[in-house]
């Protein structure tokens, strides 16, 4: 196995470009089932993960251009639901992890998202209830085929709620986020990653953050969304703006 070693001591200069961060381009990535439209992304990490993702995006019908050092071009207008189905989805989505993340956009674009039981790295207990709770509490109808191992979710309409996730896992938020987009402008949405939205932004606005924390843990969801309300400008600056507290 490969090591770095680093000798201090000496004054660092120079500039790099930073690689694209790994978990936000696997979303981004699944986001692009949600329109027929091209999408393109700019400053894709090379890396195992995110080529088996594309590689299985391709699979499922999606247009992919690669136009070279990180910047891709996608199109999903011709998705094949029912490779979902196939014994090629089930190995390719098996070996990924992030695999998962397609089910939010197939799911509101499609009506149903199915994944096999999702591989990736062993780092101990991963479950995946708040994943599909969610997706439960947004309408949808789930089911698990355990000879086949498979995860199913199926909705022929979804609707907003409140939500309190049980866990504070980042990718639990983020992979039923896709489906609000068929919601209607009267319902609600609310679920919150303590673990992302709040202490996220504690290093900027300490305060507000700590508030919204326990509002959340109260269940006080109205006073929550008020909260964010007023905060999510200030951290929309930070986080397109590189701002560094």
């Amino acid at each position: 196995m490969g090591s770095f070693h680093i000798e201090g001591g000496n004054k660092l200069k120079g500039t790099l470009k930073p690689q694209g961060a790994k978990n936000e381009a696997l979303q981004i990535l699944c986001a692009t089932l949600l329109t027929d439209e091209e999408v393109e992304i700019k400053n894709i990490p090379d890396i195992v993960d995110v080529n088996k993702l594309i590689d299985l995006l391709g699979s499922l019908g999606v247009t992919v251009q690669n136009k070279g050092d990180g910047h891709y071009i996608f199109q999903a207008k011709d998705v094949d639901v029912d490779y979902l189905s196939s014994k090629e989805f089930s190995e390719k989505g098996s070996s990924l992890r992030g695999s998962i993340m397609i089910v939010g956009p197939l799911l509101a674009r499609f009506g149903k998202g199915y994944i096999p039981k999702p591989g990736g790295d062993k780092i101990g207990r991963r479950r995946l209830d708040t994943h599909f709770i969610g997706f439960q509490n947004l309408g949808a109808h789930f089911e698990y085929d355990s000879k086949q191992h498979f995860y199913k979710a199926t909705a022929d309409r979804l609707h907003g709620t409140y939500m309190l996730l049980d866990e504070a896992s980042v990718t639990g938020t983020a992979i039923p986020e896709p489906a609000a987009i068929t919601f209607d402008s009267n319902n609600n949405l609310w679920y919150i990653s303590m673990n992302d939205s709040i202490w996220g932004g504690a290093g900027i606005a300490p305060k507000s953050c700590v508030k919204l924390y326990k509002q959340v843990a109260s269940a006080d969801y109205t006073g929550a969304l008020e909260t964010w309300e007023r905060l999510f400008p200030i951290m929309s600056f930070a986080w397109f703006d590189d701002y560094v507290p």
